[in-house]
């Protein structure tokens, strides 16, 4: 089973960390939880999730793909300096990227988005657009390796075009960065 590793921080979007943890696991992935510490996380509706291993501990070779949820989550873990580590990785190796509603806020402080076509949370937007991404206003957007959505109802979509990103990383096709 490939392990698939999704960043995380307290006060996540729990929409945006469950619907697409329980999706990879109904299509045989082993969706992994990182975080600064080990232990119980809580999201803005209260729903809790067991971090596994920390962002120190997390040997980014081990996992084939990338989830970081949105929320006010991205707040924190953009400011770990591993979990920015880990996101460089990632995204240097084209593994498969997927960022969700404020998710890009990570991105954008590894210093990733210039030149990629991305979406997010309106509230990020300027940021995103100030960091030299090309932002669009639609529910999801493919970029390569990476896939960007908006928010909690764009989630069908979303998953739906990380499935198959996934699926095409199983037979060598998707284009490295």
């Amino acid at each position: 089973m490939q392990n698939i590793l999704f960043l995380v921080a307290d006060e996540y979007e729990d929409l945006e960390l469950f619907y697409p943890y329980y999706r990879l696991k109904e299509s045989g992935y082993n969706p992994v939880i990182a975080a600064s510490k080990k232990g119980a996380l809580t999201g803005k509706h209260n729903y809790q999730i067991q971090a596994d291993v920390t962002f120190s501990e997390v040997r980014a070779d081990d996992y084939v793909a990338l989830v970081l949820p949105g929320g006010k989550s991205p707040e924190r873990v953009r400011l770990d300096k591993d979990a920015l580590t880990i996101v460089k990785y990632f995204m240097s190796n084209g593994h498969p990227v997927a960022a969700i509603c404020h998710g890009p806020q990570i991105l954008i402080s590894a210093g990733l988005v210039k030149g990629r076509r991305m979406t997010c949370w309106k509230g990020v937007r300027d940021d995103l657009i100030a960091a030299g991404a090309m932002y669009e206003d639609s529910s999801c957007v493919v970029d390569r390796n990476l896939v960007t959505a908006r928010q909690p109802s764009d989630l069908h979509a979303f998953m739906k075009e990380f499935l198959n990103i996934l699926k095409l990383q199983k037979t060598e096709q998707v284009q490295v960065v």
